[in-house]
């Protein structure tokens, strides 16, 4: 069964000109920039091909030249569009290179096999680039990555196919590239097409994920992690933490007197504290600690470290709060924060160290405010807490700050 390679062609071209549309409305819909960089490739490269198979046997040979430079500049945009979804710059140079040696070979070489094999080598190293582009993301782990690295690189292969085996294959008497290699090639363009928008969704669709998933994890007012996003990422920590053997502290912080701060500078005051607060635990810890605001003026942060050294750093918090010196046209904000600490040997729940660092915040409280208090002993369990509570005032008998409402 023989294809008419013109007809492939234009099919191919049908095809790509239709996903590129679709990728151009879709990317200025979302506002997304690197769709509409990725479907006006599409447009341009379909456009080129689809004219210059109409008018091969008629148009001006510089006009054809031009239309071959409109393809390799679409291969370009198609890897900077990758480059460009990644939160890279786009490289203007990299991508008038491809149509530039393409120009420069047609000028000077006369061969017009090799100026196939260039003109293949071009688009394959574009290929290698978006794949490289694809692979070097490291800011996610996409569960289905390796698609994206396959498709760019399959295609790249088949376009290096005939340049690898050369004058050994043949085809009836005609040359590879002329006949099989072009029928070959045409399908070939089509399946990419397909897969490559594919593979854009999937990861435009990856990304919308991890977006949403980090929202819900993240507290508007202070930027922190909230709750749910703090509970998750201790959890991990505390696991890595296990494996290694290493103890962990949690440290439960309370804004003295935030009501009072509300009701007489009013809230948008108090979210400036909260605000302020926040930068003070976040430029107090080290990158591999965890903070978060787990409710109201309540934040919480848990350190790969020894009790001693989380108390340590409970301290530096406070000083660094108090020394904040923020006035308001009613006057000075009083800026002094209570602390609890706790911490446990390796494997610790996170209920239990927070449980003992709730009471920890409670004797801090208790014990006039603006200061640090270490938990005395590590509660078994929640239960044992529990047990430990049931005879205090109404007024101590505090929920952990994990199980708080």
């Amino acid at each position: 069964m023989s294809f008419d390679p013109s007809t492939l062609y234009l099919f191919a071209t049908m095809v790509a000109g239709m996903l590129g549309a679709m990728l151009w409305l879709f990317g200025r819909q979302e506002n997304i920039s690197a769709l509409k960089w990725w479907g006006t490739a599409y447009l341009l490269g379909a456009a080129s091909v689809a004219v210059w198979t109409v008018g091969s046997s008629t148009l001006d040979p510089m006009v054809l030249l031009g239309l071959n430079a409109i393809g390799f500049a679409a291969c370009g945009l198609v890897w900077n569009a990758a480059r460009i979804f990644h939160g890279r710059k786009a490289s203007l140079l990299g991508l008038v290179l491809g149509p530039i040696a393409w120009i420069g070979a047609m000028t000077t070489v006369e061969d017009p096999a090799m100026r196939l094999t260039i003109g293949a080598g071009i688009v394959a190293i574009y290929a290698a680039l978006t794949a490289s582009e694809l692979w070097s993301e490291r800011r996610r782990a996409m569960q289905r990555r390796w698609l994206a690295i396959v498709i760019p690189v399959a295609h790249g292969c088949v376009l290096m196919l005939p340049i690898l085996v050369g004058d050994l294959l043949r085809l009836n008497g005609q040359n590879f590239v002329s006949s099989f290699w072009v029928t070959l090639f045409s399908i070939e363009l089509v399946l990419y097409a397909i897969g490559t928008v594919f593979v854009i969704f999937m990861m435009v669709s990856d990304r919308a994920v991890a977006v949403h998933k980090t929202a819900a994890s993240i507290d508007p007012l202070s930027g922190m992690l909230n709750r749910r996003g703090f509970t998750e990422a201790c959890a991990r920590v505390i696991e890595r933490e296990s494996v290694a053997g290493r103890p962990v502290t949690v440290m439960i912080f309370d804004i003295d007197h935030f009501k009072s701060i509300n009701d007489r500078f009013g809230h948008p005051a108090g979210d400036e504290i909260l605000k302020l607060f926040s930068a003070v635990v976040v430029n107090s810890l080290r990158i591999s600690d965890l903070s978060g605001r787990i409710g109201g003026e309540e934040f919480a942060a848990l350190l790969p470290c020894s009790l001693e050294e989380g108390v340590l750093v409970a301290e530096r918090v406070r000083e660094a709060f108090e020394n904040s010196n923020i006035t308001c046209e009613e006057g000075a904000v009083d800026t002094t924060v209570s602390i609890g600490v706790a911490g446990g040997p390796a494997g610790t729940e996170l209920e239990v160290l927070l449980a003992s660092a709730d009471t920890a915040l409670y004797q801090a409280k208790r014990g006039g405010r603006n200061r640090v208090e270490a938990a005395e002993e590590l509660p078994l369990s929640l239960e044992n807490w529990r047990r430990k509570t049931a005879g205090l005032p109404a007024s101590a008998r505090q929920k952990p700050a994990s199980v708080r409402a």
